[in-house]
């Protein structure tokens, strides 16, 4: 009713035309057959010019007609999801990648929507739905010809995706934080010039700077981007013996949120770090370093000096985090991990469990790993062991 008839190759260039017979624009059609688009549907899409003005008119024609509406949000990908286009770890994976703000948080996103975890995920399922043929193969067969001691090789495969899991959960905290961004406290003590070199890299005045002493009473908060890496930057309250109510409200705050970041930059006129927040791999930084000379690293967020350096300390000090990550990358994979793990770990450290309940334990494995990716198929067992054994010849 638009285009005059879809072209017959799948694509082609219509002139669209309203019921009236006015024009509307002339746009790039293309058709995907049932199976082929992104929902698995039979799809037409239409390639506009992109004003304002044409897009109304187009959906204004559109709305217009029976049997049609404005999709719902997220209406597309929940689509692909039901007709199996994509699982739910991989929807995940799109919703991150487009959110994605640094070069980090596109390329995990982009891991985990190209189907990485799901990949993991199907393998780790098959060697568990293997180790439970051949238990229950042991117990539904028992008078056949089913082959020796079936339990060296069910501990052996049970052992090896416990391992795989445990290391793979492990890796969520730093997917989160490439997520969320790592978060650099700057701490030190009033006046030293935490808000100024802040400023400094940020670009922009992000915190009010002030000669007087105490001016920060909270922790203001500036999300940037570090070599790739998003990193949420936190000024502080300087750290002293407060003199009034509200000050010492915020050295409280300064101190706690500090405490959890992922690292500090000691900012110091002497050299010398706020010894109660020091941590193993803290960075310390010499304030005010254009007004005279410093030991180490001097930085000036006035001037500009020593940004570069400060920059590439706190860099060096991220990546190693950023190496030890997975592809589970949320809170909810870390904990189908994790109770995967605790019914394969119940399964092979109790050699005395029955046939029954040690089967009943991996299956829980089997169904905590398809949660990851949203699949369950109980199926799958018994196809399992009919495939592998000869039974019933």
């Amino acid at each position: 009713r638009l285009a005059g008839g879809l072209p017959p190759s799948g694509r082609g260039l219509r002139t669209l035309r309203s019921a009236a017979g006015e024009v509307l624009d002339q746009a790039l059609v293309l058709t995907f057959e049932q199976g082929h688009s992104f929902t698995g549907e039979s799809v037409v899409e239409l390639h506009l010019h992109g004003s304002q003005a044409v897009l109304r008119a187009v959906l204004d024609e559109l709305s217009g007609m029976d049997g049609l509406r404005m999709a719902e949000a997220g209406e597309f990908t929940r689509r692909a999801l039901e007709n199996g286009r994509l699982d739910l770890a991989e929807v995940e994976g799109l919703a991150d990648l487009i959110d994605a703000e640094t070069e980090a948080q596109r390329r995990q996103a982009l891991r985990v929507f190209s189907g990485a975890l799901g990949a993991r995920a199907d393998a780790w399922r098959a060697r568990l739905i293997r180790a439970a043929a051949l238990v229950e193969a042991t117990i539904d067969f028992a008078d056949e010809d089913v082959p020796v001691d079936v339990m060296p090789e069910v501990t052996a495969v049970l052992s090896a995706v416990c391992v795989e899991m445990r290391a793979e959960a492990a890796g969520v905290a730093t997917a989160e934080r490439i997520r969320s961004g790592f978060e650099v406290a700057i701490v030190g003590a009033p006046n030293v010039g935490k808000s100024t070199l802040l400023n400094a890299l940020a670009g922009r005045q992000a915190a009010i700077t002030s000669a007087r002493a105490g001016t920060t009473r909270d922790v203001i908060e500036v999300r940037m981007e570090l070599a790739g890496l998003p990193v949420t930057l936190l000024d502080t309250a300087g750290l002293r013996d407060a003199v009034d109510e509200v000050e010492q409200i915020g050295i409280e705050r300064a101190l706690e949120r500090a405490g959890r970041a992922d690292l500090r930059i000691h900012l110091s006129d002497d050299g010398t770090p706020v010894g109660e927040l020091w941590q193993d791999g803290d960075v310390l930084a010499f304030a005010k370093a254009d007004q005279g000379l410093s030991a180490g690293l001097g930085v000036s967020g006035q001037t500009g000096m020593g940004l570069d350096r400060l920059t590439e300390a706190v860099v060096e000090r991220l990546q190693p985090k950023v190496a030890g990550v997975g592809i589970a990358m949320r809170e909810r994979h870390r904990q189908a991990l994790l109770g995967a793990v605790g019914h394969l770990e119940r399964a092979f450290e109790q050699p005395r469990m029955s046939a029954d309940l040690l089967a009943e334990e991996i299956r829980c494995a089997v169904r905590a790993v398809e949660s990851l990716v949203g699949r369950v198929d109980v199926e799958d067992i018994l196809g399992e062991i009919f495939a592998r054994f000869c039974i019933g010849k």
